[in-house]
């Protein structure tokens, strides 16, 4: 588990940058929410030159929406098999597995939670996960937990200091 030598942070969508509720109007429009310290921590994870994906097993538009505003741009909906949406994603930017951060709440991410240098689960997911990963984050997912990690990585790659530096 070498935290300098992240480089890519893969992250689920239900579970971790929301915290996991789906709200339904009367007619079916879903609505999403996502935590604004979250989106500030992606934007610091950019600004310091590392790269995100996005692997999510449904499909959203607000996903969409919510990833183009955060410069997140391999978004990658309707993953039944993560495990083929993350090989797309390290082939195309010639990543190794030990260079990959991925944070998951659920099953369905064990064979990516697996794989990569840095694995990560928010505390709400099922023991079967939280027993294979290498940090649970403190903050749920859609309160934060992104955040965290990105601000635990970049800390450890002695980045935060030029993230402050904007702001002190």
């Amino acid at each position: 588990m070498g935290l300098e030598d992240i480089k890519l942070m893969i992250i689920d969508v239900d579970g971790v940058l929301t915290d996991g509720r789906i709200f339904c109007s009367d007619s079916g429009e879903e609505q999403t929410v996502f935590h604004v310290k979250d989106g500030s921590g992606i934007t610091y994870w950019h600004r310091v030159g590392l790269k995100s994906a996005i692997i999510s097993g449904r499909n959203s538009r607000a996903v969409e929406h919510r990833a183009k505003e955060l410069g997140i741009s391999d978004v990658h909906q309707g993953a039944q098999f993560k495990l083929d949406a993350y090989e797309k994603i390290i082939g195309r930017h010639k990543i190794k597995d030990s260079e990959v951060c991925y944070i998951g709440d659920d099953l369905i991410d064990l064979p990516v939670l697996r794989r990569v240098g840095f694995s990560v689960a928010v505390p709400d997911a099922p023991e079967e996960v939280l027993s294979k990963v290498d940090y649970v984050t403190k903050a749920p997912g859609g309160g934060g937990a992104v955040r965290e990690v990105v601000e635990k990585i970049l800390k450890a790659q002695g980045k935060w200091e030029e993230i402050l530096k904007r702001y002190l």
